[in-house]
C-alpha cells in the first residue's frame, strides 16, 4: 500500500498516471478549475485500468458540477458519487448517500471535486478519519495565477491555509492550471510557470502537474514538465449533442 511522503524537494515533479494514490482530493479557489480536472484525472485513471470513481462533494457551486459529464463517466466505466439534487432545480447543499464507498471500498481509485474555499472544505471531516487512517491519498492545490484572489504566490498561499485549516488536513502537491479560458495560450501558460514554482518553493509542495488545453499540448511538450492534457468538461457535452 501507498503512503504519503513529505516532499524532499521543491523541484520534485511526478507524472499522476504512474505514482496516484487512492484517494485524490482536488481543492482549491472558486472558480480555479477543479471539476474539470476532477473528470480528466478520473477519466485517465479509468484509461490505464483502474476501478475509478469520482465524488462531486461540491455543495458551494451548483452550477458546473461533474454529473454534467455523466454520459462520459458512464461509457468509460467510472462510477459516479454525487447528490440526488446535482443537475437539478433545487439548489439543495446535500452530500451524496453513497459518498462513504470512497472509504469502505478499497478497490475503487477515487478523485473527490471538493468544493472552493474553505467552505467547501470543511465537507471532508465526515471522511477524513476514513482517509488518513487508510493514509493512502494525495491532496491537490488547483491554482490559477489569472483569477482574481490568486493573481500571486502571498494570495495564494493563504487561500491554501484556509482551505488546510478547514479541512483539517494538508496538501501533498501543486496542479498549476493557470488559463484564461478560450483566450489562453501557449506564452500564457509558459508566464505562469514562475508563479506556480514561487508558491512550490514557499511551501515545500511538489508541482505535480501543469494543465492545459488539448490543443495546446503539441506547442508546449518538451518546454513544461508534467504536461497534462485537459479536454474541457463542455467539449465533452457537446460531443454528446
Amino acid at each position: 500500500m501507498k503512503t504519503n511522503e513529505t516532499p524532499n524537494s521543491v523541484s520534485r515533479i511526478l507524472p499522476f498516471a504512474s505514482s496516484h494514490k487512492r484517494i485524490t482530493l482536488v481543492l482549491g479557489h472558486y472558480g480555479s478549475g477543479k471539476t474539470n480536472i476532477s473528470v480528466n484525472l478520473a477519466l485517465s485513471l479509468a484509461k490505464s485500468g483502474e476501478k475509478t470513481a469520482i465524488a462531486d462533494l461540491d455543495i458551494v457551486n451548483p452550477y458546473f458540477r461533474t454529473k454534467d459529464s455523466l454520459t462520459v463517466l458512464r461509457e468509460a466505466g467510472i462510477r459516479l458519487i454525487s447528490s440526488e439534487y446535482a443537475n437539478t432545480n433545487l439548489d439543495i447543499p446535500a452530500l451524496p448517500q453513497d459518498m462513504y464507498a470512497v472509504t469502505d471500498d478499497r478497490s475503487l481509485s477515487c478523485v473527490l471535486d471538493i468544493g472552493g474555499d474553505d467552505r467547501g472544505a470543511l465537507v471532508l471531516g465526515r471522511l477524513r478519519p476514513g482517509i488518513v487512517a487508510e493514509n493512502d491519498y494525495e491532496m491537490l492545490l488547483v491554482l490559477n495565477q489569472y483569477r482574481p484572489l490568486t493573481a500571486d504566490a502571498g494570495s495564494a498561499i493563504e487561500v491554501m491555509r484556509e482551505i488546510e485549516a478547514a479541512a483539517n488536513m494538508r496538501f501533498t502537491g501543486i496542479v498549476n492550471n493557470s488559463n484564461l479560458g478560450a483566450e489562453t495560450t501557449a506564452k500564457i501558460v509558459l508566464d505562469s510557470l514562475s508563479f506556480a514554482e514561487e508558491v512550490s518553493k514557499k511551501t515545500s509542495l511538489p508541482i505535480r502537474m501543469t494543465t492545459v488545453r488539448e490543443d495546446l499540448m503539441q506547442e508546449l511538450e518538451g518546454k513544461v514538465g508534467s504536461l497534462f492534457p485537459l479536454c474541457l468538461q463542455k467539449n465533452f457535452i457537446e460531443s454528446k449533442i
